[in-house]
């Protein structure tokens, strides 16, 4: 039995691993901005669920939620960041307080939670990390700019601590979602107010009033969070799981046109060392 803390544990797929945690028979600290959404959970699963109130841009917040989190069940033994919002905007469009805003959450507050755990998991040398990024942090669509950019951040930032924290026993694992049936393209997907009327062809396809996407993603988060658990409890978890057949063709395009482009490149690239003038 392992202790399980999971952001946005409230809806979408960090609901559905919340009920696959405890329903494997592992503890859950639930944490979200309004914790009377999992009380249900807690009911279901008296002893090994606590409900925590929890905005990951107050660092007060995280703190006491990984503070309570460790009293009542002793330690945090893997951190699922999970909980973040879609931002919609031609680069040009964006507002600067809500760009603001989607990295305070989406980067920034991840940060906070795992700062606020590693010194229990280095002290047990034992632990995991596991950070929800988006395949659009890979495939970066036409509006999805700002979001692409904080998942990004997420990723490099998770790549640098892996290598940080794989001798002292802890794992780092990022997760790319393809598209989910979730709110993600709904209640919880916010869009610039500013319209530039030259992105109508690009970015302006994707705003929410002319999206169909909602309500008709074929993954299934239940058997989303199902793997995740499995990528946790494998000997050697994965530092990249991507999720979805429209995940996995959308990194491997992007993969095979980077290989492409870098053999085009490849004789100017070579041709700038000094050895080479």
């Amino acid at each position: 039995m392992s202790t399980w803390m999971i952001t946005g544990s409230s809806s979408g797929l960090g609901r559905a691993l919340a009920e696959s945690v405890l329903e494997a028979g592992h503890n859950a600290v639930l944490t979200a901005r309004n914790p009377d959404a999992v009380e249900d959970l807690v009911d279901a699963h008296a002893g090994s669920a606590l409900a925590v109130a929890l905005d990951v841009t107050d660092d007060g917040q995280v703190t006491e939620a990984v503070r309570l989190g460790e009293e009542r069940f002793g330690a945090v033994d893997v951190l699922v960041n999970n909980a973040g919002y879609g931002y919609r905007a031609a680069v040009e469009e964006a507002d600067e307080a809500d760009v603001a805003t989607l990295f305070a959450t989406d980067f920034f507050g991840p940060v906070a939670l795992i700062k606020a755990v590693l010194p229990g998991m280095r002290a047990r040398r034992h632990g995991a990390i596991v950070n929800i990024s988006s395949i659009g942090a890979r495939i970066t669509p036409a509006g999805s700019g700002y979001y692409a950019a904080a998942k990004s951040a997420l990723e490099g930032m998770s790549g640098s601590l892996r290598k940080e924290l794989a001798p002292l026993g802890i794992s780092v694992t990022v997760v790319e979602p393809g598209a989910f049936r979730t709110d993600f393209a709904g209640r919880s997907l916010r869009q610039s107010a500013t319209v530039i009327a030259d992105y109508a062809e690009t970015a302006g396809k994707r705003r929410k009033e002319v999206d169909t996407a909602h309500g008709t993603q074929p993954g299934d988060p239940a058997r989303a969070a199902r793997a995740i658990i499995t990528a946790v409890e494998a000997a050697e978890p994965p530092a990249l799981l991507v999720l979805g057949p429209d995940a996995l063709r959308g990194i491997r395009a992007v993969i095979d046109a980077q290989l492409a482009e870098l053999d085009d490149w490849e004789a100017t690239s070579l041709s700038t060392d000094l050895s080479d003038s």
